[in-house]
Parts: structure tokens; sequence; C-alpha cells
């Protein structure tokens, strides 16, 4: 005869606990109240070391520092990618010659490449990364661009933009 364990028994005796809805994380506000509670419930004949107090102290001064960075890091991530995509609009308007590695392989055994140009027209974030999205809606990385030009849509500077477009009908009447 086999011993067999019905697995629906298991951890029959175990009481499940239900998970409270809300934060599961305490912020520097719950530290600040449970050591005033700590002092206000001290025993006057047994009051807490001075060590113990400088240590909670100490501990959350280190808190306090860690949400401090944590947040400057915040800050400087986001002016990073502000930063990146002011640098990157400089792309916008520019015929660019591309390059993407395809999934398929060559007979050798190599990645497949297709390359193309085409004008940027937009350049955004998505997920976090910066996009160049061409005029025919093919969107690449910053590393796909092998090649910048400018381009050959835009019409040429003529240097003297304050002067009015000559009428070939008056200049004769003077």
């Amino acid at each position: 005869m086999a011993n067999t364990i019905d697995p629906s028994l298991q951890y029959s005796s175990i009481k499940k606990t239900e998970r409270k809805t809300g934060s599961d994380i305490l912020g520097k506000d719950d530290f600040l109240k449970i050591l005033m509670v700590q002092l206000q419930n001290q025993d006057p004949l047994n009051p807490m070391q001075d060590k113990d107090f400088i240590a909670q102290m100490a501990t959350f001064s280190s808190l306090e520092q860690m949400t401090n960075m944590n947040r400057s890091i915040e800050n400087l991530v986001g002016m990073q990618q502000q930063t990146q995509l002011i640098a990157y609009s400089e792309f916008v308007g520019k015929n660019v010659t591309w390059h993407k590695i395809t999934a398929s392989e060559d007979p050798d055994g190599k990645p497949e490449t297709t390359t193309g140009s085409g004008v940027v027209k937009t350049v955004r974030f998505v997920d976090g990364s910066v996009k160049f999205v061409l005029e025919d809606g093919t969107e690449l990385d910053p590393a796909n661009i092998s090649e910048v030009g400018i381009s050959t849509n835009t019409p040429p500077e003529t240097g003297d933009d304050n002067k009015e477009p000559s009428d070939p009908d008056n200049e004769n009447k003077e």
C-alpha cells in the first residue's frame, strides 16, 4: 500500500490573510508618527536610551535624504529626455539615409539589412526612447541613421528676406 498525499489538504491549517488596499510602503510621515507615539507611550521610569533615539533619527534622516535623491534623479531623467528631444529636433526637415537589421538572414547566415532614405517629419518619445518618423511613416531609432543631409524639398535661401517680390508689370510703369 502506497502512501499518497492529497494536495487539497495541504496548507488547510494555515489561515489565509487578506491584503489591505492602499499602500504597503511606509513613508517618512508614518515613521514620524510611529516615533511620536513611541515617545508619548514610553515608561517614564525606563525611558528610551539616547543611543536608540539617535539611531531612529539617523534612520529617519537617511530615509528623507534617499527620498530627496530619488526625486532629484527623476527630475534629472525628465530634463535629460527634454534635452535629447531638443537636440534631435535638428533632424526635422533633413534628409536621412537609414538602415535596419531585419529578422531574416541571408544564405551565409548573416542578418539582412533594409536601407532607405527620407525626410524626417517628426521626432518623438515612445516608451522612453527617441523615434524619428519620416514623411512616408517609417519609424527609426537614432542608431539606424547612417547619414544626414539637407532635404531636397526645402527651397534654397535667397539671403534677402526683407525684399518684396517684384511685379514685372509695375517695373515698366515708372
